[in-house]
Order: structure tokens, then sequence, then C-alpha cells
């Protein structure tokens, strides 16, 4: 790649606002050419963050867990353990300014991973995030993708589910999308870590991201 990009996994649940602060701060030091771009691996406290999309309707139980605004894109999400986020801190300025191209990459990726760990995930067109398909025709979201851009520096990122507590879901309607549900690697009975999905996402990140 013509440029180094660091990963970091953090440990333990990451309190949503310091994960902000921590990836604002950053995207000013990879604008100023101070650090690295950055792939952070976090997972979160449960909590929904409400995207600049996010419609109060689609906040059914506004008393099940803490709500965050938040600048990305998007609507309503749900994040917690057993989740896997990828944060993606990545210079567009140097990659190409083009933020469509880059949520398409942040598709392959997923896909790319979930590929290795034996799911099929797929695009649906009007619909952001990566889907599976299930039986009787019914496809379940195992993936969404909520981002921001600041001086064509990247933030927030995706979110995989691996086996969080997918009854949380029930507080929100996921992404604005009522017709679907949602699914996870451990409810497809796929026996996968944390740890596994880590190792997916980094052995696929340089043939999606690389030159």
């Amino acid at each position: 790649m013509s440029q180094s990009v660091e990963w970091r996994t953090s440990d333990g649940t990451i309190p949503y606002e310091d994960a902000v602060e921590s990836m604002e701060q950053r995207v000013a030091e990879i604008h100023s050419r101070h650090a690295d771009e950055l792939v952070w691996l976090v997972q979160h406290p449960p909590l929904y963050t409400a995207g600049a999309s996010a419609k109060p309707a689609d906040l059914i139980d506004p008393d099940r867990l803490p709500v965050h605004r938040t600048g990305r894109g998007g609507e309503y999400t749900y994040h917690g353990p057993g989740q896997r986020i990828a944060y993606v801190m990545l210079d567009l300025d140097r990659r190409g300014r083009d933020v469509r191209l880059y949520v398409h990459r942040l598709e392959d990726w997923l896909i790319a991973t979930l590929n290795r760990l034996e799911v099929h995930g797929e695009r649906r067109q009007g619909r952001v995030g990566i889907w599976v398909e299930r039986e009787a025709g019914r496809e379940d979201k195992i993936a969404a993708i909520g981002v921001r851009v600041r001086r064509w520096v990247t933030y927030h990122g995706v979110a995989l589910n691996v086996s969080p507590d997918l009854a949380h879901y029930d507080g929100i309607v996921p992404c604005g999308i009522r017709e679907h549900g949602v699914t996870s690697l451990a409810d497809l009975g796929i026996k996968a870590t944390m740890t596994d999905v880590d190792t997916a996402l980094r052995a696929t990140f340089d043939g999606v991201f690389g030159e």
C-alpha cells in the first residue's frame, strides 16, 4: 500500500462518547499527516445510536437503552457486546475523493470477511448494509454501515453481528427497515469467535483497500 494503516483492538467495552472523541482526534491527526490511517476494532456496552437520518417513530422503546445522537449517516442502530465494530479512519484525499466508492469498498470488505467465515453476504439495492438469505425468501441484515467524512478523512465504519443479544433490536426499527430482520453469525449457526472475525477482517482488508 502507498501508506501505512495501523490496526488497534480494544479489550472490553468502550463507552460510545469516548470512542467518538478518540476518532475525532485521530481524524484531525490523519488530516494533518501527523498519524497513520487507523482501523480500530471495538465493542460497546448496549446502546442505540441515531444517525443523521433517524426518524423519531423508529425508536420504539426509548427507555430500553441509552440513545446517542451521532453525526454518521444512516438511521437507528444497535451496538453491544458480541458485535464487532470496525472504526475505519482512511484519508480519501490520498485514496481518491469518492465517498460512494468508499462505501462500496466497505461492503466488499464485509462480504469478503463473511465469505472466509462461510457465510454468503450480499448487497441489496436501496438497503445499506450486508444481508443474508434465510428460509422462505426471508432476508436478514448481518452487518451495518455508517460513515462520516471530515476533511476527506473517514470515520465511524461497520458493525458485524457475531453473537450479540438480538432481542435489543426490538427497541428500534434498525436502519429504518421494517420489512426485514436482523441476524448474527451465532444465529446462523456459525461458531466463530471474535478473534476469528478479527482475523478475517484483517486478512481481507488489503485485497479491498490496498493498491
